[in-house]
């Protein structure tokens, strides 16, 4: 009765010792598949890839915010010249335009590039300026963002509905609503919110 057993045991020996067999030449390898095959499946995982980053840029510099630099000195001395912004656009989605904003515009009949410019006169004010001095309704405008009052002034008129009157901080060498008129609201790109270059100018735009 004990020769049976030990035949069970030296079986089981003996399948201990035997080497796992190696998969079939072509089972999950690559190496069988053409070479268009292994190309089309990297572009796939690129366009994965590219594609939805790209969307998401996209839609964040339509809708929310972008990119841009100051050109020129028209709002000396508060911005410079090659300063670069984030103009945020979510703001005017909730209100409209404050006074004292500094806007981002696009009116290709004024200039063929963005202007930068602050909100000076809102719906349905009068606005005039004598001596380089602003007047609002007739009240005279703190400005302390001015260093040097000056330009040329401006007769009384009445900010339209759905505009406002834009001017720069460097009023004697500024192309805005003296020059141009009243912009239209839908013509405003957004607000400049931040400043991230030079560094020594990275903040919040005031």
């Amino acid at each position: 009765m004990m020769e049976p057993l030990e035949e069970w045991a030296l079986d089981q020996e003996w399948g201990d010792t035997v080497e796992p067999q190696a998969p079939p030449p072509d089972a999950g390898a690559s190496s069988g598949r053409p070479v268009w095959y292994n190309l089309l499946q990297a572009l796939r995982a690129l366009i994965e890839t590219v594609v939805p980053a790209l969307a998401i840029a996209i839609g964040i510099n339509l809708f929310l915010a972008q990119a841009t630099q100051v050109q020129g000195q028209s709002m000396e001395p508060n911005l410079h010249t090659a300063q670069r912004l984030v103009v945020e656009k979510v703001t005017y989605r909730f209100h409209g335009p404050r006074r004292g904003d500094i806007v981002v515009i696009d009116m290709p009949e004024a200039s063929p590039e963005l202007l930068i410019k602050r909100v000076i006169g809102l719906p349905g004010e009068t606005i005039s300026s004598q001596g380089g001095r602003v007047f609002i309704n007739g009240e005279p405008l703190d400005e302390p963002y001015i260093k040097q009052v000056g330009g040329r002034d401006i007769a009384e008129q009445v900010v339209p509905p759905l505009h406002v009157f834009v001017m720069g901080d460097n009023r004697r060498y500024s192309n805005d609503s003296r020059n141009f008129g009243p912009v239209p609201i839908e013509s405003i790109v957004g607000r400049a919110w931040f400043s991230y270059w030079p560094l020594e100018l990275l903040g919040l735009v005031h």
